[in-house]
């Protein structure tokens, strides 16, 4: 290529020269069943983050037309996600100008994490850690919208308060809300198994069948807006009849964001809150959100990337989602990350490119400017049941099985993540990766060490050697050489040691020295060529090294059997 570098910065011109009449047809498609998925589920996440639900329509379609030019997963798409939503809920205060400029924020981390290449910090983030921190975010979203679905009012956000007041009021029920979201539930509960079981149309089948399958599958993938739809028909019929037994969303102002700078203070009724004061009352939510954003948006790309047979740049992607979140806050959008929902949903219906997105942010710009009078009967009941369909597939109850089979030590940082989410996110999350860095940092510092008994003590590393090991290595080999009368000389095999640094050489340096005390000797053996080289170099007083075991032992006079 004449501009590799530029390729690699606009992934577009990779595709955009191959593009077919056949790839826009399907992308089109991709893009339209994507668009039926997004307009209702951000009109619920916005609800979840405590926002107008403007809001969410106006965080759906910046990051579609931004990844279509800098994305390199064809599948992804961006926007509202529903664990976005709940991080923007506790540190966004419910106010819009407090959302937008945490927006803006977010992606400047983001974009300076891509172009530093710091991508690889999210590799500190374990497993266990993010299944502890989706499965509570599944319960949390999950009652917070049991009120919508119960029609009750005035209840509080903090988790267990929530539960307390519901299960409290529980007698104020109003019936049409609960009916019509528990049948609304139930209906996404078919839909999706349909769809999960429903097998594919060959083209040897009858057109007939084709034609079936195709309306079953559409029917099945767009299940958000068609409950939606048939819900807000059921409220306008009743209004029509002069009565309302639903909660209704209510008025949504029509029109296109205005494009301008986000706020960088805000007015209240006896001053301004300054931009110091926005940011210390964001606090470590300038850390959460980004990153949290990236791991979403990384871990969709890598997921889909290995599924279809191509490849991922983590660094790029931060760059793009740093870029979609920057942009979006020029159009009121709170902070978006990629969507597994809806990647699914665009992988599923034959994406090829990310062009996909441009007809996805299309649609949503279309329901901005013509269609936000029709959203004003949708029930708070429909959204709320759309919502706990989309979150209830993230709570994992098998992790825990899995984890006592595989590594209980594990169980730690899942629970520990898991339980102190219910209280406040951040110290979730917080505690969660600190407990794992303890964990890693325990597996570094006590490394497994074999010994095997002879005439000579054969000591064995079973992974690197780092400065945190150099005493436990130290303490074992003179407990066990000097324990037995006469005491024994040691062979240090050092297969499995790819580097050290300076604290683990003055460590040898001590073992050494005081095994000479005692008129034994420590030979190292299997040296890899870096180690070898810095031993060498600092000239140790008595240093011996062999190619083998045997050869060191042979040395020491003696046999290792």
């Amino acid at each position: 290529p004449r501009c590799p570098g530029l390729r690699r910065r606009l992934p577009v011109l990779r595709w955009l020269p191959r593009y077919s009449l056949a790839w826009l047809q399907l992308d089109v498609m991709a893009g339209l069943t994507v668009g039926l998925t997004v307009v209702p589920q951000a009109l619920a996440y916005a609800e979840v983050a405590g926002l107008p639900l403007q809001y969410g329509l106006y965080s759906s379609f910046m990051g579609c037309f931004i990844y279509c030019f800098l994305g390199t997963a064809k599948d992804v798409t961006l926007g509202p996600t529903a664990i976005m939503s709940l991080l923007v809920s506790s540190y966004a205060f419910h106010e819009p100008v407090y959302a937008v400029l945490l927006t803006f924020l977010s992606g400047c981390i983001q974009l300076a994490m891509g172009l530093l290449h710091l991508g690889f910090l999210l590799d500190f983030i374990s497993c266990p850690v993010i299944k502890g921190f989706t499965s509570a975010a599944s319960i949390t979203i999950t009652f917070s919208q049991v009120k919508n679905l119960l029609g009750l009012q005035g209840i509080p956000r903090q988790f267990f308060l929530q539960l307390y007041e519901m299960l409290r009021r529980i007698g104020e029920t109003r019936v049409g809300d609960a009916v019509l979201g528990l049948a609304c539930l139930a209906v996404l509960a078919g839909l999706r198994a349909m769809k999960d079981r429903l097998p594919r149309a060959s083209h040897t089948e009858p057109l007939a069948a084709r034609i079936s399958y195709l309306i079953i599958w559409t029917s099945a993938t767009a299940r958000n807006a068609l409950i939606v739809l048939f819900a807000g028909l059921v409220a306008y019929s009743f209004h029509a009849m002069g009565s309302q037994p639903f909660a209704l969303t209510g008025s949504i102002p029509q029109g296109l964001p205005a494009f301008q700078l986000p706020s960088f203070s805000m007015a209240v009724p006896n001053g301004t809150i300054p931009f110091r004061s926005i940011v210390e009352d964001m606090g470590v939510g300038l850390a959460v959100v980004p990153l949290m954003g990236l791991l979403e948006t990384i871990a969709i790309a890598k997921a889909f990337a290995s599924q279809n047979d191509y490849r991922i740049d983590p660094n790029q992607e931060l760059l793009a989602l740093g870029f979609a979140n920057i942009l979006g806050s020029f159009v009121s959008s709170f902070p978006i990350t990629g969507s597994f929902g809806r990647t699914a949903v665009n992988a599923q219906s034959g994406v090829c490119t990310p062009a996909g997105g441009i007809v996805t942010g299309t649609l949503v710009l279309l329901s901005l400017a013509y269609l936000t009078s029709l959203f004003y009967y949708i029930p708070k009941a429909a959204l709320a049941a759309v919502i706990i369909s989309a979150v209830i597939p993230m709570f994992d109850p098998g992790i825990f099985r899995t984890l006592w089979r595989v590594k209980r030590l594990d169980l730690v940082p899942l629970c520990v993540t898991f339980l102190l989410c219910f209280w406040e996110i951040q110290y979730g999350i917080v505690a969660g990766v600190l407990v794992s860095g303890v964990l890693l940092l325990y597996s570094i510092a006590r490394p497994p060490i074999k010994v095997s008994e002879g005439d000579v003590l054969l000591v064995q590393l079973g992974s690197s050697l780092h400065f945190p090991a150099i005493e436990c290595l130290r303490d074992t080999i003179c407990s066990r050489a000097l324990a037995v009368s006469p005491p024994r000389s040691v062979i240090l095999d050092c297969c499995h040691i790819s580097s050290i640094d300076y604290t683990v050489v003055v460590g040898l340096a001590e073992l050494l020295q005081e095994l000479r005390k005692h008129g034994l000797s420590l030979a190292f053996c299997s040296l890899q060529d870096p180690v070898l080289q810095v031993l060498v170099s600092a000239d140790l007083e008595g240093f011996q090294h062999f190619p083998t075991r045997e050869e060191a032992g042979e040395a020491l006079g003696c046999s290792l059997g």
